[in-house]
């Protein structure tokens, strides 16, 4: 069922069936697509003005745009190089009327980045086509300088398959593999190894960008900075990705993948706590720390996101977890882990044998529901595809996904747990308030950089804040209109409970709200100032709201 599969974590929507207001509106259908035609001739771009690419390119993960009319493109653009990029942008730049552009990857956005109403949609896939089909020509291993270059359009799971080829890998990952570089790179990347590595965005060595302007720039820490840094979890808002430069370290070969079952929230996130720490009895054991909420409506068993080659589980295994579960009143927490090792790494299986005695003796779960298994790194790393099939297979793939997404400070988490987790989601929507993954885990915020347009809390003096996903799918008559509702009681408790969240890539209807209740002063003054620097003429990624034409002084 649809609650067998959970994702990174990519936007929040707490409306996803908006209707787009006039300030996005674009000049007239036919006067965009005579002035992207006129590239045609000058590029080997294609263009597609039927109704079939730009229905396509009006809707994503989220499905929040697919019925409304002004979300619709004018026309979608199939590049053949970044330099036809270029081009389109800087032919709406020097336009009266400057006609918004949007990047579409796989489309896996929920809150309307990919969408550019009245405008140009271009299809990143087609820079990494050659002829009829896929080409790998844009994935580049530098085995000397430990580095992958990839197209911006490239999947995260060729990445891996093209690094591992050489005995590498990249650090950190987002937990579903199907998505673009360049996509999860505008938004952050995080997972279960962000506590160690940081996000992906942390994990960037250099960046090829097309800005607003139509200007093809290379990037880096060392060489425009402030692009680099805008645009790396920038929402889409400076510059498209083109191709970015990945650290690559020695791979290994196996996971022991590990999943412990609590009945209280303190126990989970003590034990997660300890785990990300720098020290301790079991930092460091683990590669790999998530956590998941598991409740008695969900299915307990086909509710966890990823799913393994073999089950973690017996018959006997499963009567015990709902046994357990009533007893906790509905409701269970489960730590996930995984330690890597083997192949190239300098971890061995004894090494792994002897950390997983100490942490399955100090952690505080519940005993006897500790559940290990020994997979290949790739079936891990990969582990959520086998859930996308099985949805696939059932046509519950294609469905609304109102999900919502927070960071919240480590002192509030378990206010959030017992208002949430036990309250609103269990008060309201009854045997249908999950129906998908509920995801709660720490990182350290360390592993952040502040010059980057990511947001996450202000800092409280505290090195962890968590990350919380409520990851559900709409697939009966009402449950789209509930789960929204529901999203807003969550975030009205927040609020009435003093409980500080910042939503990871949230949806606003209103560039007031983006500055007020996203960015916060400070960091709306630099995002705008990047915005008038690099897209003065607010082309890029309108479908979020966040910007206009023309912009505001």
């Amino acid at each position: 069922m649809a609650a067998e599969l959970g994702f990174v974590l990519i936007c929040v929507v707490l409306k996803t069936t908006t209707t787009l207001p006039p300030t996005l509106a674009s000049p007239t259908t036919t006067s965009v697509v005579d002035q992207v035609r006129e590239l045609e001739g000058a590029t080997a771009g294609r263009i597609r003005t039927d109704a079939a690419a730009t229905a396509l390119a009006s809707t994503d993960f989220g499905t929040n745009a697919s019925s409304v009319d002004a979300a619709l493109p004018a026309a979608v653009f199939y590049p053949s190089s970044a330099a036809d990029i270029a081009a389109l942008l800087r032919a709406s730049s020097a336009s009266a009327s400057p006609f918004p552009v949007s990047a579409r990857g796989c489309g896996h956005s929920t809150g309307g980045q990919a969408t550019a109403p009245g405008g140009v949609v271009v299809d990143m896939a087609s820079l990494g086509r050659r002829g009829d089909g896929p080409s790998d020509a844009r994935l580049a291993v530098s085995v000397h300088g430990r580095y992958i270059d990839a197209g911006g359009e490239q999947l995260w799971v060729d990445v891996l398959h093209a690094a591992l080829a050489h005995g590498l890998t990249p650090r950190s990952w987002t937990d579903y593999l199907h998505l673009t570089v360049g996509g999860t790179l505008s938004n952050a990347g995080i997972s279960g190894q962000a506590f160690r590595h940081g996000p992906q965005i942390s994990n960037v060595l250099e960046l090829d960008v097309v800005t607003g302007t139509g200007e093809m720039v290379t990037c880096s820490k060392e060489k425009q900075a402030d692009l680099f840094d805008a645009v790396l979890g920038g929402l889409g808002q400076f510059g498209i990705i083109t191709r970015a430069r990945i650290p690559l370290v020695p791979a290994p070969a196996r996971a022991r993948w590990v999943r412990l079952l609590y009945a209280d929230a303190a126990a989970l996130t003590g034990d997660q706590e300890r785990l990300i720490a720098e020290r301790g009895a079991v930092a460091g054991v683990m590669d790999y720390v998530e956590g998941s909420v598991l409740t008695d409506s969900q299915g307990l068993i086909g509710s966890w996101r990823s799913q393994p080659p073999s089950s973690f589980f017996s018959e006997g295994d499963a009567a015990r977890v709902a046994a357990l579960a009533k007893e906790a009143g509905g409701v269970l927490y489960c730590l996930e882990g995984a330690v890597y090792y083997g192949g190239a790494a300098d971890t061995t299986a004894a090494d792994v044998d002897k950390g997983l005695e100490v942490m399955l003796r100090e952690l505080r779960y519940a005993r006897g529901f500790a559940f290990v298994q020994d997979v290949s790194y790739v079936e891990f790393l990969d582990r959520v595809r086998a859930g996308e099939h099985k949805l696939r297979a059932a046509g519950l793939w294609d469905v609304p996904h109102p999900w919502l997404n927070l960071f919240l400070p480590r002192s509030r988490i378990l206010d959030f747990a017992a208002g949430v987790f036990h309250g609103v989601m269990l008060r309201r929507g009854g045997g249908r308030a999950m129906m998908g993954p509920v995801l709660v885990y720490p990182m350290n915020r360390r592993g952040w950089d502040g010059g980057m347009s990511a947001v996450i809390p202000e800092d409280d003096g505290d090195e962890v804040f968590y990350t919380v996903g409520i990851l559900r799918s709409a697939v009966a008559a009402g449950d789209l209109a509930r789960m929204e509702a529901q999203n807003a009681v969550v975030a009205r408790f927040c609020a009435d409970a003093g409980i500080p969240c910042t939503q990871y890539l949230p949806s606003y209807a209103t560039q007031a709200e983006w500055a007020a209740r996203h960015f916060g002063p400070g960091r709306w003054d630099r995002f705008a100032r990047r915005k008038r620097k690099y897209d003065p003429s607010a082309i890029l990624s309108r479908g979020q709201r966040i910007f206009s034409h023309p912009l505001a002084a």
